[in-house]
């Protein structure tokens, strides 16, 4: 296989899957966490290695490595893999996603941003969603008839924060997420509900589905419910471990335990919340996004941009959302007919900015 992020926690989870079960590692790619990436490479002995840095090239241990997204792209294109695990981050995981599908390769996508901002012209027959919520729902279907899909959320690092105090959140806070591990990016995307949004988009794309909602589950043992037709509520119930969703996107059926069950006893209650926009502005066009799911380029944009400016002390934590929310209604009438037009747009919302 290939594994795009190979040094994040996905890519981590996606070699810990692929040692368990012996599994051959074609092509790694990875950021700028050269220390583990030389650590991978001894291990699995990749026949290419792309990085993300000119100036790293010379600390990677491996006789066959390059840099940059267009590297990216040829190692795609000269591959023997017929799976590709995408757990880059943000918009520059679309390309990858775009090319390894015309490829015909089957995607396992941790990339989330690629159907957020291209739903509409990205074949999801060839994606195998790695999300926990998205795995637990397709786990949960069973050709029954569906009413409505349901994914739970954490809450995020500020979901207990007094209202008044959370403008002035600094990102050391943002970052301490009470649930999870997870990268810069998505654990601020955690804290504004952005993150679960995209996943509502998501699901939309993946399930053909219209009535979608989330909840806040504070310890992140239920990860998704649907209420089926008949009336009747089925949970997906499991420990806090993306090795599960991992290994059934790239294995398709697993027969081995990946994970201790969840012990009921020792969780002895669950509490649910609902989001609500005071806490989580972005929320706030939850239901119209859904209705306008092309415009998911345009969040995903500005969200990129304000995260980054909030990393930087530039902005405060509610200007995160505030932006979004802004750049939301200014490119509102923006329809696109084609790939172009989503490059077009992102460039044009980021420039605004």
């Amino acid at each position: 296989m290939i594994v795009l992020g190979s040094t994040g926690s996905i890519g981590v989870n996606t070699l810990n899957i692929a040692r368990e079960f012996n599994l051959d590692i074609e092509i790694l790619v990875a950021g700028n966490n050269i220390d583990l990436l030389n650590q991978q490479i001894a291990e699995f002995n990749p026949t290419k290695v792309v990085i993300a840095n000119k100036k790293d090239l010379e600390n990677v241990l491996h006789d066959n490595v390059s840099y940059g997204e267009d590297s990216i792209l040829e190692a795609i294109y000269g591959s023997n893999s017929s799976l590709v695990v995408n757990a880059l981050v943000g918009f520059a995981g679309l390309r990858p996603t775009i090319e390894s599908i015309k490829l015909n390769k089957k995607v396992a996508l941790a990339n989330k941003e690629s159907l957020v901002v291209a739903g509409m012209f990205i074949d999801t027959s060839k994606i195998v969603p790695i999300d926990s919520e998205h795995f637990g729902l397709k786990y949960l279907l069973n050709d029954k008839k569906v009413d409505k899909m349901i994914i739970t959320a954490s809450g995020g690092s500020f979901r207990d924060t007094p209202l008044n105090q959370l403008a002035y959140m600094s990102p050391k806070e943002a970052l301490n997420h009470p649930n999870w591990s997870m990268g810069k990016k998505i654990t601020i995307d955690s804290a504004t509900m952005t993150n679960k949004l995209f996943e509502l988009l998501e699901a939309k794309w993946l399930f053909d589905i219209d009535n979608l909602d989330a909840i806040i589950e504070s310890k992140s043992i239920i990860h998704a419910l649907i209420d089926f037709i008949d009336g009747s509520t089925t949970l997906h119930v499991a420990n806090t471990d993306m090795r599960l969703p991992i290994a059934y996107a790239i294995l398709d059926q697993v027969d081995r335990q990946i994970l201790k069950p969840i012990d009921l006893l020792k969780v002895k209650e669950l509490s649910f919340q609902k989001i609500t926009s005071d806490r989580y502005p972005i929320w706030n066009i939850k239901d119209d996004i859904l209705k306008n799911p092309h415009l998911g380029v345009v969040i995903n944009a500005a969200n990129e941009v304000a995260i980054k400016k909030f990393l930087n002390h530039q902005i405060g934590f509610l200007d995160i959302s505030k932006i979004v929310l802004e750049c939301y209604d200014r490119f509102y009438n923006f329809l696109p007919k084609n790939l172009d037009d989503i490059f077009e747009i992102d460039k044009e919302v980021r420039s605004s900015i």
